[in-house]
């Protein structure tokens, strides 16, 4: 099991929409016609030494995803100011200013490069001997879409 502390002081759209696709409170999804769920989901992409990533309930492969509101949402200013300096940092994936959906990372190391450019929204503290074995896992031949070998999936998520 992995523990997420939520940072709702710097970054409370980012942990409204996780929390609650955690929790799959919000139903279904308003574009998608799948539930607004992290239940399921895969990590599509795991870097040794970066990241892994996932959240994508739509598509489970990178390519969508939406955040609870049915549409990208703002980054918020105070959650673009985390650092990503360590281990077990969560923050939103993006594809440029102001694009967060449903998709997260975990990073595996300090990755000073996304500093400002992801709203960082929580931590790992409990839990990392999992994001371990993921790290570990082998990815697809030729690393052109960093996707594992083996499916890693979210089992179980909700709030504590």
């Amino acid at each position: 099991r992995v523990v997420i502390e939520l940072f709702d002081d710097k970054a409370p759209l980012a942990v409204e929409n996780f929390k609650a696709l955690c929790t799959g409170e919000k139903g279904m999804s308003k574009n998608c016609a799948v539930p607004y769920h992290y239940k399921g989901v895969k990590f599509h992409r795991v870097v040794k030494g970066f990241m892994m990533q996932g959240g994508d309930f739509a598509m489970q492969n990178g390519s969508g995803g939406e955040s609870i509101w049915g549409k990208k949402f703002k980054d918020e200013k105070d959650g673009l100011k985390g650092r990503h300096d360590a281990r077990g940092v969560v923050a939103m994936g993006n594809t440029g200013k102001n694009s967060n959906g449903s998709q997260f990372f975990i990073t595996f190391a300090p990755c000073k490069q996304l500093d400002g450019k992801h709203v960082v929204f929580g931590k790992v503290v409990e839990g990392m001997n999992v994001i371990d074995k993921v790290e570990a896992v082998a990815v697809s031949p030729g690393g052109v879409t960093e996707e594992p070998t083996v499916p890693v999936v979210i089992a179980d998520c909700g709030a504590l």
